[in-house]
């Protein structure tokens, strides 16, 4: 997509900041990681609120679904108008992955007010992201804000950059619910490099802890747990065999899920070229169709999974397999299309109907074994972080040590089927 224009917009673009300079002191990190934190609890709830009211809780819009497709276009055009006017920024060119690796679209703090509207605007859509890509640009720009404001690290572009993944850990931290997720995240990334990694781990821990503590102490919802599976207890040989092909198939969505990103984003190139609000109507129009026949395929996913796992056999194996890829698709086009979000949800969503439906044609397979693995071994190869994969799922799916082995298994199938893949496509590419 093309950048924003404006002459006077892009001549004031902030100043980067040189190598070297002062590090922040620990009591800066505890402020900033307090700042990230408090506004991504309050974005979470503020977000809750507003989906609950318009859409969840309202009997009008339960009882008239001609309701779907009026909101849908209403805020698509809301996070068009927000790009155009407001510089809203989008997911599309990076997003968490890559603001932890220190790439993805450069931080633009001006840019707060459009990438908030449009970030909730996105999620009261109905279009398939979750709030994580949202509060990534959220939370940089706060970051970036109060480095400035305060003069914190202001004369090091390295450590500014540390500054900002512990703002994120808070962040996320709290979210996910569990204290190390961002600090195992930045350590496979190698953040920091050889230079700044132990500090920089430092920083992350420090205020991914606050983040958790935070979280915890308000008794807000974390995503830990969110999707409990009972213990397996005993290890059985053939739980290895199950968690090696649940592997595979894990790779294969995740494989899917990339394919689909690249053809759906050169569809839309091709056939708006470069329009802002076009595509987004668009993506919402064909969200708000599906949505009208399959309800459960709207919005992120996180509410709509429970009453599934609950009663699979109602949706049967084959609706269970549609509802899966039509999600990775609507995911594909929300993104492609401009939509702020993230993937997390509804790639969780998208894993657990395939894992239940694999539990309905093959009964005596464990459903607890079906689900997690598979999720394991798609945030794996997807996010080319297996440790961070393992302890996001088992912190969702309050995995016991039974269950750790057979996600690490699975984990790994991913990661060696995925290493084989990239190995061919260089060999065919030479």
């Amino acid at each position: 997509m093309p950048e924003m224009t404006g002459a006077a917009y892009d001549q004031a673009e902030p100043a980067a900041c040189p190598s070297g300079g002062a590090d922040p002191k620990l009591r800066e990190i505890i402020f900033i990681a307090l700042v990230a934190v408090a506004f991504t609890a309050g974005y979470i709830v503020l977000y809750g609120i507003l989906i609950n009211a318009i859409w969840f809780d309202n009997d009008h819009a339960g009882a008239n679904r001609w309701l779907i497709p009026v909101g849908a276009l209403f805020f698509s055009l809301l996070v068009g108008l927000s790009r155009k006017y407001l510089h809203a920024p989008t997911v599309m060119e990076g997003g968490f992955i890559d603001s932890m690796k220190g790439g993805g679209q450069k931080t633009d703090y001006r840019t707060f007010p459009g990438a908030l509207l449009s970030s909730l605007f996105s999620l009261l859509s109905g279009v398939s992201v979750g709030p994580e890509g949202g509060i990534v640009i959220l939370v940089g720009d706060i970051t970036a804000y109060v480095q400035k404001r305060l003069k914190i690290a202001h004369e090091s572009a390295d450590a500014s950059f540390g500054v900002n993944i512990a703002a994120l850990a808070s962040a996320f931290n709290g979210i996910v619910g569990n204290p190390l997720f961002t600090g195992i995240f930045a350590t496979e990334f190698q953040v920091g490099g050889n230079r700044n990694a132990l500090k920089f781990l430092t920083w992350n821990l420090l205020a991914g802890t606050i983040g958790y503590l935070f979280y915890l102490s308000l008794g807000l919802p974390a995503f830990a747990r969110s999707i409990p599976f009972a213990p397996i207890g005993e290890l059985h040989p053939v739980y290895v065999v199950y968690a090696v092909l649940l592997g595979l198939v894990g790779s294969l969505l995740a494989v899917f899920t990339g394919l689909s990103m690249q053809g759906i984003a050169k569809i839309m190139e091709r056939i708006f070229r470069g329009r802002i609000i076009l595509p987004l109507l668009a993506a919402g129009a064909v969200t708000a169709l599906v949505g009208s026949f399959v309800p459960n395929l709207l919005f992120s996913g996180e509410k709509q999974i429970h009453a599934i796992i609950a009663d699979p056999a109602a949706f049967g194996a084959a609706m269970l397999i549609a509802m899966a890829i039509a999600k990775i698709l609507l995911l594909a086009l929300a993104f492609q299309s401009g939509f702020i979000g993230g993937p997390l949800f509804p790639i969780l969503f998208s894993s657990t109907m395939i894992g239940l439906a694999l539990n309905l044609l093959f009964p005596f397979l464990p459903v607890s074994i079906a689900v997690l693995c598979i999720e394991a071994s798609v945030f794996a190869l997807a996010l080319g972080a297996p440790l961070t994969a393992i302890l996001l799922v088992a912190a969702v799916g309050t995995a016991d040590i039974t269950m750790l082995l057979l996600l690490t298994i699975s984990a790994v199938t991913a990661m060696i089927l995925g290493e084989g893949i990239r190995r061919r496509r260089t060999a065919l590419a030479g």
